[in-house]
């Protein structure tokens, strides 16, 4: 072999050795560039992902944000009916209260028999209170309807229970007077009596106030029945 032919084979396998390098290199840079194309898909992939992880606690927070301000919304109307209501009852039980000055004002003590309706208080103290001798006390106004009365409602005790006529002492300390509009605020008393043990160990409140109150408190559902019944329905 002559040295041409040797300078061609040498030329040959250079050729051959430099186009295994192409492709090998060419295989290199299409195996990197999927590799590149598949960590950057994930990549993305993953900043999607973020970005809508984010978007769904944002978008619950603003959920939750609407609920407690709906629910806070709610509370306070729930609130400004309830006291709507209580308003209402409140002018009702001061309305009851006015309209009850009138019975033992002096002007219609004789209309609504205000003197009859003493000496029932009277009675009733007596019947709760079951003892021989009670003190009374009652407004200053009242005392001489109350004197005038004490014979008959301690006699009708007497008939009742079947035993003897009891002591009634009337106190010289008297309940308050009638509410005044120059003082709405102060100590008062719409008429009846107070009643109690000698010794002071039991106590019959039987004014005209203690029994609104006894009568308003157990009516109350039945009020409010009857005025919001159709609130909410």
């Amino acid at each position: 072999m002559n040295d041409a032919d040797v300078s061609k084979q040498i030329q040959q396998m250079v050729r051959f050795i430099r186009q295994e390098a192409d492709e090998k290199a060419n295989e290199i840079s299409v195996s990197a560039e999927e590799e590149f194309n598949i960590e950057k898909l994930q990549l993305v992939e993953a900043e999607k992902k973020k970005i809508r992880q984010e978007y769904e606690r944002k978008q619950k927070q603003v959920e939750v944000r609407k609920k407690i301000e709906y629910s806070m919304q709610l509370n306070a109307s729930r609130i400004k009916v309830l006291q709507a209501q209580d308003d209402l009852v409140s002018a009702m039980r001061e309305a009851a209260s006015n309209d009850l000055l009138n019975v033992s004002h002096p002007k219609f003590q004789h209309h609504h028999n205000y003197e009859g309706l003493l000496k029932s208080l009277i009675v009733q103290g007596l019947l709760r209170l079951k003892e021989p001798s009670v003190l009374l006390r009652c407004r200053k106004e009242d005392e001489h309807i109350v004197q005038s009365v004490l014979d008959a409602a301690k006699a009708e005790y007497a008939e009742k229970t079947s035993v003897h006529e009891p002591e009634i002492i009337v106190d010289s300390i008297y309940l308050p007077a009638a509410s005044s509009p120059d003082d709405p605020h102060a100590l008062s008393c719409s008429g009846g009596v107070v009643l109690a043990s000698r010794d002071g160990k039991i106590v019959f409140e039987n004014t005209l106030d203690a029994r609104l109150d006894v009568i308003f408190r157990g009516k109350l559902p039945e009020i409010r029945r009857l005025l919001f019944s159709q609130v909410g329905a």
